[in-house]
């Protein structure tokens, strides 16, 4: 893993505790591209948390998407952020 998506996988941690009540089911999955040059986060929390991470009118979530891309692209890394409940991640698996 490049060190730069190990330290935006910690940012996102960080956020993310920040943010939620229920630490202890958020998952944050990583998934890099076999290039290395992208990376796609997903961060999977209850559907409660979802709410309060995305914020009103979706300003928290383009926030920490914002810091997280250009972290990326200081790197020359593509990041890709989804923010999604448990029952959203397993309809798409």
């Amino acid at each position: 893993m490049h060190p730069a998506v190990e330290q935006i996988r910690q940012y996102l941690q960080l956020i993310a505790l920040q943010f939620v009540q229920h630490p202890e089911q958020a998952e944050l999955r990583v998934a890099e591209s076999p290039q290395g040059d992208a990376v796609r986060f997903r961060l999977i929390l209850e559907k409660t948390d979802v709410a309060r991470i995305i914020g009103r009118n979706g300003m928290t979530a383009s926030a920490i998407r914002s810091l997280a891309k250009a972290a990326g692209e200081k790197n020359g890394i593509k990041v890709i952020v989804h923010m999604l409940s448990h029952e959203e991640a397993a309809e798409q698996a």
